[in-house]
C-alpha cells in the first residue's frame, strides 16, 4: 500500500522512497526505508501528518502515493506526539 491510503492512528514501516532526491530529503527529517512510522493526522484533500519519535512531519498527497508502506500490527510506541502537547491535550 501507499501512505496516502493510511488512516489516522496507523502504524507503518517504510518500504521504498521514490527517486534519490526524494530519498535524501527525507534522510534529512531522520525518515529511511525500514523506518516505523506512526500516521497521525489525514488532511482531507491535503497531507498526510506522520510521526516518528517526537517529530511530525506533513507530506503531501503527491509525494505519499510514492511512498511504500507496509501496516503493522505490533507496533514500537510513539510516545507523546508533539501535536498533543501543542493544542492541550493530556497524554495518553
Amino acid at each position: 500500500m501507499t501512505l496516502d491510503e493510511a488512516r489516522e492512528g496507523q502504524h507503518c514501516r517504510i518500504l521504498s522512497l521514490p527517486g534519490k532526491d526524494i530519498r535524501a530529503q527525507a534522510i534529512r527529517f531522520g525518515i529511511n526505508e525500514g523506518e516505523f512510522i506512526t500516521c497521525t493526522a489525514v488532511i482531507p484533500g491535503g497531507p498526510i501528518i506522520v510521526a516518528k519519535n517526537r517529530q511530525e512531519i506533513a507530506i503531501g498527497r503527491g509525494l505519499a502515493k510514492k511512498i511504500t508502506v507496509e501496516p503493522i500490527t505490533n507496533p514500537h510506541p510513539v510516545k507523546f506526539p508533539a501535536r498533543r502537547r501543542a493544542y492541550g491535550l493530556p497524554r495518553p
